[in-house]
């Protein structure tokens, strides 16, 4: 099969890892895929956040209760956008945020989209751990390590939600 088709089944929601660190270069080709992404009207409104510092991820996974891996993960790469530069930003930045897992997937590298956008508390939590200036939005965490954990590769396919011509 395609090794495009491949590397898109085999991206999993990794929530685990291991103690071994996630390298400038990595984190580098990570940056370069989401900022491949493609935007609306190429107004590139995303701006992204690399946090290492383990006491910094550690209030990050205080985001919510679905936020605790990034005390776990190495690196946590937080998703913004600039709302004053696009209102494309959310669509913008989820295509970022898309390849940045696949190439986190590529790389050998588990990682998982960690939900802060739409909740205004979950913004408001991030914005003050970062420092983050309004008018920038924030959409996601992307805490990133390497794996602990195996998922099998798969798809969700499922012709009952595919319609030709009309719905």
């Amino acid at each position: 099969m395609n090794e495009t088709i491949n590397l898109i089944k085999q991206r999993r929601s990794i929530r685990q890892y291991t103690n071994e660190d996630v390298d400038e270069e990595q984190v580098r080709t990570l940056l370069e895929a989401g900022m491949a992404a493609p935007s609306g009207r190429a107004r590139d409104p995303w701006h992204f956040i690399v946090v290492r510092n383990a006491e910094t991820r550690a209030r990050l996974a205080q985001t919510h209760t679905f936020s605790d891996m990034c005390t776990r993960a190495p690196v946590v790469i937080v998703v913004c956008g600039d709302e004053s530069l696009s209102e494309h930003w959310i669509a913008d930045c989820a295509a970022a945020t898309e390849n940045i897992l696949l190439a986190a997937t590529g790389l050998g590298l588990g990682a998982v989209w960690v939900g802060i956008y739409p909740r205004p508390e979950r913004e408001s939590h991030v914005r003050q751990v970062l420092g983050i200036p309004a008018p920038i939005r924030i959409l996601c965490m992307i805490p990133v390590g390497h794996p602990a954990e195996q998922k099998p590769p798969r798809t969700r396919y499922n012709p009952e939600r595919v319609h030709f011509e009309q719905f």
